[in-house]
């Protein structure tokens, strides 16, 4: 499939432009590599924006923003869009009640209680990504291994159908995890409101700058990133994340959407070449 001449490209950080441990300069087999920042390079040397779209916090993103010299910043799997360096901001609500007003929409799943009673249907299986998860105001970020749709359902039956649980891609079980054992790895989840994208964000953002979906490239590594297909004129999903259980078909869905022959950074690199 050939790549799609960018005139914007939107990112995920971890697990595609970042590897192992956040690190910009290892491979997904922890070897030293500087393809990555020499693709970085070329495409700011091109004068082509670069946003970065993340389930992290908002202050984390344009730190990274910063960081990698980016354009604008999307956070928190698309409720947050910057630019400016943070200093213009637009919220994405969703479906978020009115009824709440300007309370967040973790302050509303507080009052509700209904994170708490998520957790204790799901023993062993589900608990709060600590100690990541206290500073998020739109998701209530979790981490285990359990069925979205199942959650969904549990979340409709129970009148909060206006929240999804968005599965952001595996992550290595560590010894801070109090999860049941599994082969399978664990997850991260984004408990949210619905509506809320990083594909709705990079519409939003495409129509404030002016610029055409079929001239925006997006990579991806996870089934939240697959959202960002109908945004763009062609999304990328790096080698790691087609590689995970299931992920092989729901790419095929996707018409747009095509695997990279690296991983992570390496798979990165010949997607942001591939849009110069």
């Amino acid at each position: 499939m050939e790549g799609v001449a960018a005139r914007i490209v939107y990112t995920d950080l971890d697990g595609t432009m970042v590897g192992p441990r956040g690190s910009f300069w290892h491979t997904a087999a922890r070897d030293l590599t500087a393809d990555p920042a020499a693709a970085l390079l070329d495409l700011h040397r091109a004068g082509i924006p670069l946003v970065l779209v993340s389930g992290r916090t908002f202050e984390q993103v344009v730190e990274a923003a910063r960081i990698f010299a980016a354009d604008g910043a999307i956070a928190e799997l698309g409720a947050t869009v910057a630019w400016d360096a943070g200093r213009n901001v637009h919220r994405l609500r969703g479906d978020f009640p009115e009824g709440f007003g300007d309370r967040t929409p973790m302050a509303a799943m507080a009052e509700l209680g209904i994170v708490e009673e998520l957790i204790a249907a799901h023993p062993g299986e589900l608990e709060w990504h600590a100690p990541w998860h206290t500073t998020h105001d739109t998701d209530a970020l979790l981490r285990g291994r359990v069925d979205p749709m199942a959650v969904d359902a549990w979340l409709a039956e129970r009148g909060a159908g206006w929240l999804t649980l968005k599965d952001n891609g595996a992550i290595p079980a560590t010894s801070r995890m109090s999860l049941d054992p599994d082969p399978a790895p664990p997850r991260v989840y984004h408990l949210m409101p619905r509506g809320i994208s990083k594909g709705a964000a990079i519409a939003w953002d495409l129509e404030r700058r002016g610029i055409a979906a079929a001239d925006a490239v997006a990579i991806g590594d996870s089934v939240s990133d697959l959202e960002m297909a109908p945004a763009v004129g062609r999304l990328w999903i790096t080698a790691n994340g087609a590689g995970v259980d299931g992920m092989t078909d729901r790419i095929a869905a996707v018409p747009n959407a095509t695997v990279t022959d690296g991983a992570m950074g390496e798979g990165w690199a010949q997607a942001v070449r591939a849009g110069l």
